[in-house]
């Protein structure tokens, strides 16, 4: 027997979609251009929909198709991401788009198996593309979709126990009739109705089917796995600024965290303080202490300062006027400790 949540829950869907800048509404025959759903998918990793929405706009206003990110420089890609984090994701937007231009003609794979061949494309980012873009009846599971899935069947065992069962029941689930339909159907619904905290039972559309409503358990699903306390870094950056208001910039490694990104120079992040490491002889001076959060660890970074002349030469890094600090691929934990060294909103 066909279960009936797929065909309820597009109902409720027609009615209360959202709408979002990379979306086409329900009901219509004209399919999503899969450059802005691969684009608004890699930006909604691990981010929200309200903070993505700005980024996508600039983006699509400065590279409206695949072929103009693959012929921007990725110095110009990164800057432009530069805020959203797990800058990664940036660095893999872009060689991927060069992959498709190069290697795909400009066209998008159609297929979940052929999109998954794409740096920085994996199981759920491949799915979503070819559900939503091309209406392949590929099984969809992120965050939101694995909430509801744990409550709609009473699944107590915690995550990321769980996901292996949750991804089976999602794709029982999967509609052939308007999988793309379906798959943001369910996003929706766990962003709006069926939320991590408070969820609006009363509002529901399916809770008629909802096990764990029944129960009385909604509210604690899913369960999740303690996860350990995250350790705590140190680290030392310095801010050199010329006469001229020129900075001292190096680049990070490509590989690694923040990989490709601009920063202050700086020692290395390491649970006992490391040893200092200035870029050249000065009288430094502390600014304060920047703290950020990262997924495996929390840093504190202590920021010092020393004002140079404008003919001051370092042993690494290169030199950048302020009216070009803009549009460097500085990231927030960067922007926070000029800030700290400079002052609130003196970042130029």
């Amino acid at each position: 027997m066909t279960h009936p949540f797929p065909k309820t829950l597009l109902d409720w869907y027609d009615s209360h979609a959202r709408d979002l800048p990379w979306r086409i509404g329900p009901g219509g025959d004209v399919r999503p251009d899969p450059y802005r759903v691969w684009l608004s998918e890699i930006m909604l990793q691990q981010t929200t929909v309200a903070t993505v929405k700005a980024y996508f706009e600039r983006f699509t206003s400065r590279w409206p198709t695949v072929q103009a990110l693959a012929a921007a420089p990725r110095d110009e890609v990164l800057a432009e991401w530069a805020g959203l984090g797990y800058y990664a994701r940036a660095r893999n937007l872009h060689a991927c788009a060069q992959v498709i231009v190069t290697d795909h003609d400009g066209a998008f794979p159609r297929t979940e198996a052929e999109l998954r061949t794409l740096p920085g494309v994996g199981l759920y980012t491949a799915a979503a593309i070819a559900s939503i873009a091309f209406d392949e009846a590929a099984t969809v599971v992120d965050g939101n979709i694995e909430r509801v899935m744990a409550r709609l069947h009473a699944v107590t065992d915690p995550l990321p126990g769980a996901k292996k069962r949750l991804y089976t029941l999602a794709a029982d689930a999967t509609p052939q009739h308007r999988p793309g339909d379906y798959a943001q159907a369910v996003m929706d619904f766990g962003a709006t109705i069926c939320t991590p905290r408070n969820p609006s039972c009363g509002q529901c559309p399916v809770s008629d089917l909802c096990q764990a409503r029944v129960q009385g358990i909604a509210a604690t699903l899913p369960r999740k796995t303690p996860k350990k306390a995250k350790p705590t870094r140190l680290g030392t950056c310095y801010l050199a600024r010329r006469a001229d208001g020129a900075i001292l910039l190096t680049t990070r490694p490509d590989k690694g965290l923040l990989g490709g990104m601009a920063e202050l120079p700086g020692t290395d992040w390491a649970i006992e303080a490391p040893a200092p490491a200035p870029p050249l002889a000065a009288d430094w001076r502390a600014m304060g202490e920047v703290r950020h959060t990262f997924t495996h660890f929390h840093l504190v970074l202590t920021v010092l300062r020393a004002d140079l002349p404008v003919d001051t030469r370092a042993d690494r890094g290169r030199w950048t006027p302020a009216s070009s600090m803009d549009g460097e691929a500085l990231p927030t934990l960067m922007r926070k400790a000029l800030e700290c060294g400079l002052g609130p909103g003196r970042l130029i």
